[in-house]
């Protein structure tokens, strides 16, 4: 199993900046993606923003030269900067891994708990 432990959201106002953080722990043998995704009230969770373990990065149209994704392979972390935010990029922002817990298994996909950023106009 891996954990997923997320941490950096909050209130903030329009205009203004957060840094999510996840860390994955546990089962762990080699993780080929993290990304974010989030989840506004009453809508489906949609992609933000993922990264491979080459670098390749993939973001959502809707953040794109907004925030940036970033990872700490060494220590199984991956981050979002979060820039020029808007009162539409409140939601739900949950943490995704794709990783495999050893040489000899699939991979399988892990979702954090969550945490909620919220934009005030």
């Amino acid at each position: 199993q891996v954990q997923l432990a997320e941490s950096g959201g909050g209130l903030v106002q329009s205009g203004g900046s957060l840094r999510l953080s996840c860390a994955a722990s546990g089962s762990i043998f080699s993780i080929y993606v993290m990304g974010w995704y989030r989840q506004a009230p009453g809508k489906q969770r949609k992609l933000v923003a993922t990264i491979t373990s080459s670098g390749s990065i993939n973001y959502a149209d809707s953040v794109k030269g907004r925030f940036t994704i970033s990872r700490d392979n060494a220590k199984n972390t991956v981050f979002l900067q979060m820039n020029s935010l808007k009162p539409e990029d409140t939601a739900v922002y949950y943490c995704n891994v794709f990783s495999a817990p050893s040489a000899f298994r699939g991979p399988s996909t892990y979702w954090g708990q969550g945490t909620q950023v919220t934009v005030s106009s």
